[in-house]
């Protein structure tokens, strides 16, 4: 992350590298019950498996594309075209962003849903941070399921709303967004434009 001053204002900002994105082929409503584009993005040293290797040499493709996508779209492009996103990033247009959050392991109640555990005195010296009584007497006599217990804690889809775009460079592929974004460094982010600048 990093900082930009806009009319005065801090405003704290993502940075994100955007690879290129390139027509590998279209689904359609009459085969496949829906209409959308298969897009390549970036590209990789590794050289693809099998089915996918197939797939590249049917199309005519050189290269293997780092992540496969499918977009809903009605709109058709010729396969093996680059998809100009400097005409979808502009700066003011406001997105959402999905992300897999930082995995954290096995977590207590304390650190995964913020119980303030128990007393430290009277004779509770190991039950700190206890989640305390889990069940309930007669009715229902048994513990409720979604239950908030100790388990594993990040590694989950996170959805953003509302980010702002506040610059993208097509020559480098860098994209600035206002705010924070989940997952650690090198995590794949989907962005959706919500509403153009």
């Amino acid at each position: 992350m990093t900082q930009a001053f806009v009319e005065g204002k801090r405003v704290p900002l993502t940075i994100l590298m955007v690879d290129n994105h390139v027509v590998l082929g279209s689904k359609t409503k009459e085969k496949d019950g829906y209409t959308a584009q298969i897009l390549g993005i970036g590209s990789h040293k590794k050289s693809s498996g099998k089915p996918l290797s197939s797939f590249l040499k049917k199309i005519g493709l050189d290269f293997t594309p780092k992540k496969l996508r499918e977009v809903r779209s009605t709109e058709t492009a010729e396969i093996k075209s680059t998809i100009n996103l400097s005409e979808i990033l502009t700066a003011g247009s406001t997105v959402s962003v999905t992300a897999v959050s930082k995995g954290k392991g096995t977590a207590g109640v304390m650190k995964r849903h913020g119980f303030h555990g128990g007393p430290r005195t009277h004779g509770q010296s190991d039950r700190g941070r206890a989640p305390g009584s889990i069940g309930r007497g007669t009715t229902p006599g048994r513990v409720v399921k979604g239950k908030k217990m100790a388990g594993h804690m990040g590694s989950e889809n996170i959805y953003v709303k509302n980010l702002t775009i506040h610059s993208f460079d097509p020559e480098t592929g860098k994209l600035s967004l206002t705010g924070p974004l989940p997952g650690s460094r090198g995590t794949l982010a989907c962005l959706t434009v919500t509403k153009k600048a």
